[in-house]
């Protein structure tokens, strides 16, 4: 069963957004702005506060208790404020627009290395199987959907959504990045044997005998 701390709900990205706005607020004060009782916000500061998405002050004015104030962490400022898929759409379309097939290639590549590289310290030593495992954990955590089988010789990779929405179904380069981003990873090749664009249910990659 899943940790409830470790559970994002569109109901906490209400709230950081909330407080994106402000420098700091009471339980009280969100309860107002967001029209819930004080009981619903504490609940959704206990996940934020588990995630590391916000981080609790205690002022003192004089005797009783501490009046407690929330404010973003870092990492918060970063979840509530991640919305670069126009931005994404136009980089793209920028990148298929280069004529020269060698250079389009050329910068796939380096995408995929980048793209690699800012995952795979997460991804521990071990088989080929269980930096698969770890790779689902590390991608489900940005909201796209994998699993590992290892019904046959080798373990397959399969994502249950496309991580892509909209852009791979204007380009298909999107799959080839895809495919080289998780051979960097894993640290061995795959290949896209299914495809979404193909009328397949799901996109599988396995590695290269």
């Amino acid at each position: 069963m899943a940790d409830p701390a470790s559970t994002f709900v569109s109901s906490d990205a209400d709230l950081l957004n909330l407080l994106r706005g402000r420098q700091q607020m009471t339980v009280n004060e969100m309860a107002d702005a967001m029209e819930v009782t004080a009981t619903a916000v504490r609940q959704r500061l206990t996940r934020l506060l588990g995630q590391g998405l916000i981080q609790r002050n205690a002022e003192r004015a004089g005797r009783g208790r501490p009046l407690h104030q929330y404010e973003l962490t870092e990492a918060g400022r970063r979840k509530s404020g991640a919305n670069f898929a126009d931005l994404a759409i136009v980089l793209w379309e920028e990148l298929r627009s280069v004529k020269e097939p060698s250079v389009r290639r050329g910068l796939l590549e380096r995408i995929s290395q980048r793209l690699a590289i800012e995952y795979s310290h997460e991804i521990p030593p071990g088989t080929l199987e269980e930096k698969m495992t770890a790779m689902v954990g590390l991608l489900s955590e940005r909201n796209v959907p994998f699993e590992v089988s290892s019904d046959g010789e080798l373990p397959v990779l399969t994502a249950l959504a496309c991580p892509y929405p909209g852009l791979a179904d204007q380009d298909r380069s999107i799959c080839s990045m895809e495919r080289m981003m998780l051979s960097e990873m894993l640290g061995q090749d795959v290949n896209l044997n299914e495809c979404r664009l193909d009328g397949a249910v799901c996109c599988t990659f396995e590695p290269r005998p």
